[in-house]
């Protein structure tokens, strides 16, 4: 797993991260046009660092420095996306590595200061609860805080847990209790994308990828990646595949 030393801002590989022993914080947020990429961070530039996707890593090593966390992970740069086998592990490893991450800070870019509009009333319109990636990243860690478009701290998953139940139409046991997933079945985790989209049509079954120990794990994984990619994603489809 590759980190960033939230001091140096520097890359340090690990083969093993044990969240017993390593702490890790964790970013969830929305792409943008100008994203800071692995090459971009491995051979900084004066151009690195004027790029807009750059102010989400400084503020996340912020964070983790601020609570005591030494290293940050951040899927734009964090990820060599020229290799597809990293690519491919990073997918399959994406909902162990929110759940592991000491903290997740959740950054709502379109989410206004509380001084313009109340949370109650503009949490359910952010584009994080539409795309398909937020949903394990919502779901997975056992923190998450969220954050306003001037990073402001709006409030922790359970602070905010009726708003999202709302926002997100997921019942509030499985916010309060991840592990609930693997006992649910592939059509409910399946409705709870049905308001979501992905870029690629392909994200949309990685993105439902849990990881659970076991053959029946791999088989759902299977069947919910298979599923996916062969109908639409809509409450019809949801109820064909229970």
């Amino acid at each position: 797993m590759r980190l960033i030393n939230v001091q140096t801002l520097a890359f340090e590989e690990f083969m093993l991260v044990t969240p017993a022993y390593f702490d890790y914080a964790i970013l969830s947020h929305t792409w943008g046009d100008d994203e800071v990429t692995y090459q971009d961070m491995a051979n900084p530039d004066r151009y690195t660092c004027s790029k807009q996707g750059f102010l989400k890593i400084a503020k996340t090593c912020e964070f983790a420095s601020r609570d005591g966390i030494k290293y940050a992970w951040v899927d734009t740069c964090c990820i060599d996306k020229t290799s597809s086998a990293e690519l491919s592990e990073a997918i399959n490893s994406m909902f162990n590595w929110y759940r592991d991450a000491k903290v997740c800070y959740a950054w709502l870019e379109d989410l206004p200061v509380q001084s313009a509009e109340p949370i109650e009333s503009s949490l359910r319109k952010c584009r994080w609860f539409t795309r398909g990636w937020t949903l394990q990243e919502l779901l997975a860690p056992r923190r998450v805080e969220f954050y306003d478009s001037h990073w402001g701290f709006r409030g922790t998953k359970g602070d905010l847990k009726a708003l999202i139940v709302d926002a997100s139409q997921i019942e509030s046991n499985v916010l309060e209790y991840p592990d609930t997933i693997f006992r649910l079945p592939i059509a409910q985790r399946m409705s709870w994308a049905a308001m979501r989209e992905t870029t690629r049509l392909e994200d949309m079954a990685y993105c439902l990828i849990v990881s659970s120990p076991g053959k029946r794990s791999q088989k759902s994984t299977r069947n919910i990646a298979e599923f996916s990619l062969e109908a639409p994603l809509n409450s019809a489809t949801a109820t064909r595949c229970a």
